[in-house]
């Protein structure tokens, strides 16, 4: 098992740009103002050859109120408590100030070991604060750059030096946790639900809207199953949304939605389906997640039966696309009804899981296509040939078939549909590809057509047919086919013995042939050589 360090000290020192540079990842949101981060943000992170488990904290503030420092406060001081070695940290450039005085009381009443950092130690105006930590009394101030990763060595060094007391269990890694977001617009009730699944305060609560900014993880075990549930931040719509860290917090929130496997979407009773919750649904439906329903804060609805159905027939009235997701109402306050949100959310990974075989498959589609042939499409049917599951997470089936490009929209959609109906797969994501069963090979051009080679017109071919081929074989620039054709000799035309049969026409009597002698020679239709004149002189 890792170490477990905790980076506290008091706002805007840089605890979360050490944090993303141990870790590896920009997991954590760092602005130049103070008092970012809020909630306490687990996650592993190495130096060196060392591995840690990192926690990062808010900012150290002197208030015991109920105002949000206050619980900031106390979401830091559990950390301490979590914590095996924790890791102080100051601002070079300011010095010791009257807060980090206050902070250093505080942590000397922990019986842990202590690490001093004095960050933003790059520059010469350092100097005189990194003298000043001495005074803290937590011995020779590690002085770093967590922005530019200066000092990372000796961080190692002291790390190492501090740790060498502290027993580190090692236990088996634990199986792949189911990941599970919870969305929703601001004050939707998203930290009060998992703190009330897991039964303690985690997450920072409180009625102000959009506490949470950044997506916070929590590891946790349901019947033997590992779940990790990430709480996101409100997100507004996208017109609202105008300063850069509510920015940032949108897009970590959009990443959460991408890594989930099941994404919980928590909605106002009084206000559900407004438009932004629908497009929060449909961006789920477009990364491919499985997705639930829940209607918060139903311990105040009056007629919970009517107002159940009511909100069901608009769930599929205007996401029908996810139609038959889970729905559930409950209350994240008084706890009424969330004993029903994990088996549901449950339920719907397994849909999201699901392997359907081949052979169902290619039945299901046989009876489909016989119950709604696909349409003619100029003229010409698309035949459905056979489908397959090539993946599931979300399930998707490839459909082969002729002429796939063809296939209408309307028609694809009463495939999935069907799909959805016919093997039990409410709400979960479908996708259908539709692609070509393939070519002739044997055509023209195809895998086995062989070389192209040119065949020329038939000996028996018309003559017109002849005749454009010659006209083909002459250039076409200007001038050079007349050239060619008065460059072609005339060749005389050569009879036989007998006439030739062309000449059997109607029109042609005689034909000339060459005698013996050199003299010309009449010859009549019958073939017989005429030796003279009827009626002439007789020598």
């Amino acid at each position: 098992m890792a170490l477990k360090v905790a980076i506290v000290g008091r706002p805007n020192v840089g605890k979360s740009t050490l944090f993303n540079r141990l870790v590896g990842k920009r997991l954590a949101l760092v602005d130049d103002r103070p008092g970012v981060t809020r909630d306490r943000r687990y996650a592993d992170g190495n130096i060196g050859d060392m591995d840690l488990t990192l926690i990062d904290t808010a900012g150290y503030e002197d208030v015991a109120d109920d105002s949000l420092e206050a619980r900031m406060r106390e979401q830091t001081e559990a950390a301490l408590d979590d914590a095996e070695l924790v890791m102080f940290m100051m601002d070079a450039r300011e010095g010791v100030t009257s807060l980090d005085r206050i902070f250093a009381e505080r942590l000397r009443r922990v019986h842990k070991p202590i690490i001093l950092l004095a960050n933003k130690s790059e520059s010469r105006e350092s100097g005189g604060g990194v003298g000043e930590a001495h005074a803290l009394g937590f011995g020779e101030p590690v002085a770093i750059s967590a922005e530019h990763g200066e000092g990372m060595a000796d961080l190692y060094a002291a790390i190492v030096n501090a740790s060498q007391d502290i027993f580190v269990e090692e236990i088996d890694e634990p199986d792949k946790p189911i990941r599970i977001a919870v969305i929703g617009r601001p004050n939707a009730g998203k930290s009060t639900l998992i703190n009330r699944l897991i039964g303690d305060d985690r997450l920072l609560t409180g009625p102000e809207a959009g506490i949470t900014r950044d997506s916070i993880s929590v590891d946790w075990s349901f019947e033997g199953k590992n779940i990790r549930l990430v709480d996101t931040a409100g997100m507004r719509r996208k017109a609202r949304v105008q300063e850069k860290l509510e920015k940032l917090s949108v897009a970590d929130t959009i990443r959460a939605i991408t890594f989930a496997e099941v994404v919980i979407l928590m909605m106002d009773k009084d206000d559900a389906f407004d438009t932004q919750d629908l497009q929060l649904a449909d961006l789920v439906e477009r990364e491919g997640r499985a997705l639930v329903y829940v209607a918060s804060k139903w311990d105040l609805e009056e007629e919970p039966q009517s107002r159940m159905a009511k909100l069901k027939a608009m769930a599929e009235d205007k996401l029908p696309q996810l139609k038959g997701s889970p729905f559930v109402a409950l209350s994240s306050h008084s706890g009424r009804g969330v004993e029903r949100l994990m088996p549901a959310v449950l339920q719907a990974y397994d849909t999201w899981s699901v392997k359907v075989k081949t052979k169902d498959l290619n039945t299901w589609l046989s009876m489909a296509t016989q119950r709604h042939p696909p349409p003619a499409v100029d003229g010409k049917r698309i035949k459905p040939k056979y489908i397959a599951q090539t993946k599931a997470r979300p399930p998707t089936f490839v459909l082969m078939a002729n002429r796939a490009e063809a296939m209408p929209e309307h028609y694809k959609r009463y495939l999935v549909n069907s799909i959805r109906e016919s093997f039990d797969l409410p709400g979960t994501p479908i996708r259908l590809n539709v692609k070509s069963s393939g070519n002739n090979p044997y055509a023209e051009g195809g895998a086995k057509s062989g070389p192209e080679r040119f065949k020329g017109a038939a000996k028996t071919a018309p003559r017109r047919v002849q005749k454009a081929e010659k006209e083909e074989a002459l250039s076409r620039l200007p001038g050079k086919a007349l050239e060619q054709k008065k460059a072609r000799k005339a060749q005389p035309k050569m009879l036989g013995g007998l006439k030739a049969s062309a000449s059997k026409k109607a029109g042609s009597s005689v034909a000339v042939q060459k005698g013996a002698r050199g003299g010309a020679r009449q010859v009549s239709r019958s073939g017989r050589v005429r030796t003279g004149q009827k009626g002439g002189v007789k020598r």
